[in-house]
């Protein structure tokens, strides 16, 4: 069983950044490849980013790429999103997800939310124009 506890959400304005933190339970954190995504209102949800075991190899969306940058510190079993000029479209729950499943580089990037395995409660940002 692994938890996730996403944190650093909150109302911004456009323009203005924003650092996501999401906290794992397991050592084996450096095991797992980890993504975040985000559902807005009415809206599925969707992938945002994603991250290979080892910190290589970050892959994004379209919509936030050269905005958002996301990281992982493996010592501090914690992953990132750092969300720079942000817009109001950024508004939504982000979630960040674990994927548990031995890492193969064949199958990465992993942009669906069936390909992974736990899930964190989600942080709502809001970014007002």
């Amino acid at each position: 069983q692994v938890q996730l506890v996403e944190s650093g959400g909150g109302l911004v304005q456009a323009g203005d950044s924003l650092r996501l933190s999401c906290a794992a339970s397991r050592r084996a954190f450096s095991n797992y490849a980890m993504g975040w995504f985000r559902q807005a209102p009415g809206k599925e949800r969707e992938f945002v980013a994603t991250i290979r075991p080892d910190g290589g190899n970050p892959f994004y969306a379209d919509s936030v790429k050269g905005r958002f940058t996301i990281s992982r510190d493996n010592d501090k079993n914690a992953a990132y999103l750092l969300l720079n000029s942000m817009k109001p479209e950024d508004t939504a729950v982000y979630y960040c997800a674990a994927r548990t499943s031995p890492y193969s580089g064949s199958y990465y990037p992993f942009v669906n939310a069936y390909d992974y395995d736990y899930w964190g409660q989600g942080t709502q940002v809001t970014v007002s124009s």
